[in-house]
């Protein structure tokens, strides 16, 4: 029996899914609110330079099938790149991640870190640390005081715009590693170390930006996808799921759903108070990408944190011209700032002009470019960007994912699982997912 399958949203972990199913002979359907496809994974290219709209992507993986996965279908439409990442703490560039570039810090700043996570390591060996109650107490607990304080409390209230106290630490356990101890001693007496080695080679598309990687998943699969569909209303009838905009109606066997929770349970009837309450209450930031074009070159940089709100309200700062020698015109190079807000706060208050003379001035003051470099900006925002875990997540996930177990619909990606997911993380759901089927 040929099986029927709707999948909700056009994205990276949808057209994922949508592959997968069509290559083991399975008729499904894609049904993506935009025009084009790729949600967070989508890219533009303007006056020559092309950037990623929903913050600067890599890829790379300790997924080695995800990995080989996402390198076969771009084929020869890659780049590979060594990593080269830094902080911005005090005006210094330091080597990412924190614990293993403490040799540029000032020396008293040194010795604060080295001696405080010395002492938390002592103390952690001995038993004599409580597990964790927050996501602020894991990083004191694992960092000591010095790098906590210095560097990952201010970047991390920065990112997600919400105090790491108030935020789960189940989340945290995996994805950021804890530093061998050696490595942070031999860091701090300048002896070369590496964190997060799995990013140490990465790969990015060639030309098209991040978007040419799902553009590649989704080829031969063209006619399976239905854009400009934004689904209003979901149900079960005689049998089968309805998929409806308003005008038309898809239907299927099954359904998939990979689109924001927020914008599911408005398409479904009788949804239960309790349900509705622990959407409602679901944590997330939404990201402000600023795209900025210039003369010249830029440093030999991959990517830059930025924990000090004061220098820029940009947490991060990214080079896709050291990604790609095709994503700027000859002679020319792209830099990306990243800023994470909240509907009412002091960003999202801020016009796009306002935003782009912020960020100039501030990568100006950094030493980045000088204003009459500047040949582009642009400016494009994402609603939903980062899933925030906040100390209700867990019991709020748990009601949520019960409820659509029951109604039969299968929820994959970032925003429809609502975690914290790279893209490797994506494609491995939608990989289990149809697994699960076959």
């Amino acid at each position: 029996m040929l099986v029927r399958t709707l999948i909700l949203g056009g994205g990276l972990s949808g057209i994922t899914l949508a592959h997968l199913l069509h290559s083991r002979g399975q008729q499904v359907t894609v049904l993506e609110a935009d025009e084009r496809i790729g949600g967070l994974c989508r890219s533009r290219t303007d006056n020559g330079f092309t950037f990623d709209t929903g913050g600067s992507h890599i890829i790379f993986s300790r997924d080695t099938e995800v990995l080989e996965f996402m390198q076969n279908v771009l084929s020869s439409n890659r780049e590979k790149r060594t990593r080269n990442t830094r902080i911005m703490y005090r005006n210094i560039l330091v080597k990412y991640p924190f614990e293993n570039g403490l040799a540029a810090l000032p020396k008293d700043d040194l010795f604060f870190c080295i001696n405080e996570f010395i002492k938390t390591y002592v103390k952690s060996e001995k038993g004599e640390i409580p597990p964790p109650a927050n996501f602020a107490e894991w990083i004191y607990a694992t960092f000591g005081k010095g790098i906590a304080d210095l560097y990952m409390i201010p970047y991390n209230e920065k990112i997600w715009n919400y105090p790491p106290a108030s935020m789960s630490a189940h989340w945290v356990e995996g994805r950021v590693p804890r530093p061998p101890v050696e490595d942070v001693i031999k860091s701090a007496i300048g002896i070369e170390t590496e964190g997060y080695t799995h990013q140490s080679v990465f790969t990015y598309p060639a030309e098209g930006g991040i978007e040419a990687l799902v553009t590649s998943i989704a080829r031969g699969i063209e006619d399976c996808i239905v854009t400009g569909f934004p689904v209003r209303s979901l149900t079960f009838r005689d049998g089968a799921w309805e998929a409806s905009d308003g005008k038309r109606t898809h239907r299927g066997d099954r359904v998939i759903s990979t689109i924001p929770l927020q914008h599911l349970m408005p398409c479904l009837d009788n949804v239960p108070v309790s349900v509705q309450d622990a959407i409602r209450a679901l944590r997330y930031n939404s990201v402000c990408c600023v795209q900025v074009g210039i003369r010249g070159t830029v440093p030999d940089i991959s990517w830059l944190y930025i924990p000090d709100r004061e220098q820029s309200l940009a947490n991060r700062i990214s080079f896709p011209s050291n990604f790609s020698s095709h994503v700027a015109p000859a002679g020319h190079a792209g830099i990306l700032a990243e800023i994470t807000y909240n509907e009412g706060d002091e960003v999202s208050r801020m016009t796009d002009s306002e935003l782009v003379t912020h960020v100039i001035k501030s990568l100006e003051q950094m030493g980045f470019l000088t204003q009459e470099q500047v040949v582009h900006t642009a400016v494009d925002r994402q609603k939903f960007a980062y899933v925030v875990y906040d100390l209700a997540y867990l019991e709020n996930i748990r009601i949520i994912r019960e409820f659509f177990e029951a109604q039969g619909i299968t929820l994959v990606g970032r925003f429809s699982k609502f975690e914290y997911l790279n893209m490797d993380g994506c494609i491995r759901q939608a990989m289990e997912c149809v697994r699960n089927w076959s």
